[in-house]
């Protein structure tokens, strides 16, 4: 099965420095904090979450131009931080200032 597929608007709360693989590819971690309100079984939630998120490559290099608390829409997929965590962390694909 294939389908791993997030979407999340939110702002940067935490960015760290751009950095490069071994193989020279830009990388950088951050945070996105979300908040909302959603409807579920009849009920109004407040929704909030803070999520680790990596990003590689081009959208690295986008994303260490920005400052933290800038809104924006990620889409990625999610996957364990390192093969030793369960943690998960959304790799950043695609991301646009809101």
């Amino acid at each position: 099965m294939e389908c791993n597929r997030t979407v999340i608007c939110g702002e940067i709360i935490r960015l760290g420095a751009l950095r490069y693989t071994p193989a020279g590819l830009p990388v950088i971690d951050f945070v996105i904090q979300h908040q909302s309100r959603r409807r579920e079984a009849n009920m109004t939630r407040k929704i909030q979450c803070e999520l680790q998120a990596v990003a590689l490559g081009e959208t690295a290099k986008m994303i260490a131009e920005m400052n933290t608390f800038e809104s924006v829409k990620i889409s990625g997929f999610l996957s364990r931080k390192s093969h030793t965590s369960q943690q998960l962390v959304l790799h950043v694909e695609h991301i646009v200032q809101i």
